[in-house]
């Protein structure tokens, strides 16, 4: 079984507003309201490719009865821990540029995370369990440590996609597979990533503090993955007008597990992961298996390995 963990999702509404001007009235032009969080878009995507998965995490008040309500409608499976407060609402403004405003989320306590990890305890050999994103200022900074010590030596495939000091912490429990963006991994070492070279050199650096499968989003220069085996791989995005990147690093997680969890194949896992983060990219709104399917076959005919 395939379990998310989102530490705070969220109610994501979106408007378009034509010429935005703050401090007088602004009239959308259109909007769209879904359940979000990095971990909660991965169980959405993946339930888009026909995989199951189950969403875990921490809602609050009626805004987190909306979530689960809308995971249900799509199919998706949650299992959510209910807190004090209200779920979060992160309301995003596009008029030529994005302004994002982000809510603080349901006030978890110590009860709740130990619930959490009871939940945890059920996964063993074969499971997987993905980690996504940061974590709200109610959780202890150590909460990542926390959930995969407690998974730790079951056999679980534990995916990490987050940043710095959570990431690096992550690095000694041997994850399955992490994905930073290039800023991020510059971030972590303190560098600045100027070409693929300085890519791999980095990722192999994740891999040796214990990261087994390392892949490294490019923006629209592509993805760079080191296997296990430390083979290289790189493609370059798919062409496509780019209309919304949210969600797009999430889509490329799932589709790199749906497909792996298929095949066990890591080559067509990461190509896979790539057609499914960009076709994201190019809507508003997640991708679905229709619009992930024609970019992952073209992506297989053009794509080769670099050793």
């Amino acid at each position: 079984m395939i379990y998310t963990v989102t530490f705070s999702p969220s109610l994501d509404y979106t408007v378009r507003v034509n010429d935005f001007k703050s401090g007088t009235l602004n009239r959308t032009a259109s909007e769209r309201i879904v359940p979000g969080g990095k971990g909660v878009n991965v169980s959405v995507v993946m339930k888009n490719l026909g995989v199951e998965s189950k969403a875990l995490g921490f809602i609050g008040g009626f805004t987190g009865a909306a979530i689960v309500g809308m995971l249900a409608e799509k199919g998706v499976s949650a299992d959510m821990i209910e807190c004090a407060g209200l779920s979060r609402i992160n309301v995003k403004i596009k008029s030529g540029e994005e302004t994002e405003i982000n809510g603080q989320g349901a006030d978890i306590s110590e009860g709740n995370l130990a619930a959490l990890m009871e939940k945890l305890d059920a996964l063993g050999r074969g499971d997987y369990l993905v980690l996504a994103g940061s974590i709200p200022s109610s959780l202890p900074s150590d909460v990542y440590d926390r959930v995969l010590e407690r998974v730790s030596g079951k056999g679980v495939l534990t995916v990490v996609d987050t940043s710095g000091k959570l990431l690096k912490s992550a690095l000694k429990y041997k994850p399955f597979l992490v994905k930073p963006n290039n800023f991020e991994l510059g971030e972590l070492f303190g560098v600045k990533i100027e070409n693929i070279g300085d890519t791999e050199k980095y990722a192999r650096k994740l891999q040796e503090n214990g990261a087994r499968n390392v892949i490294v989003s490019l923006g629209g220069g592509g993805a760079f993955m080191l296997t296990q085996e430390g083979e290289t791989i790189f493609t370059k995005a798919p062409s496509g007008k780019v209309v919304d990147t949210v969600g797009a690093g999430d889509s490329l997680v799932a589709g790199f597990i749906s497909e792996y969890v298929s095949s066990g194949d890591l080559y067509r896992a990461f190509l896979r992961g790539v057609a499914t983060g960009s076709a994201s990219a190019f809507k508003d709104g997640l991708a679905e298996k229709s619009e992930s399917d024609e970019l992952f076959n073209l992506l297989t005919t053009k794509t080769g390995k670099t050793e």
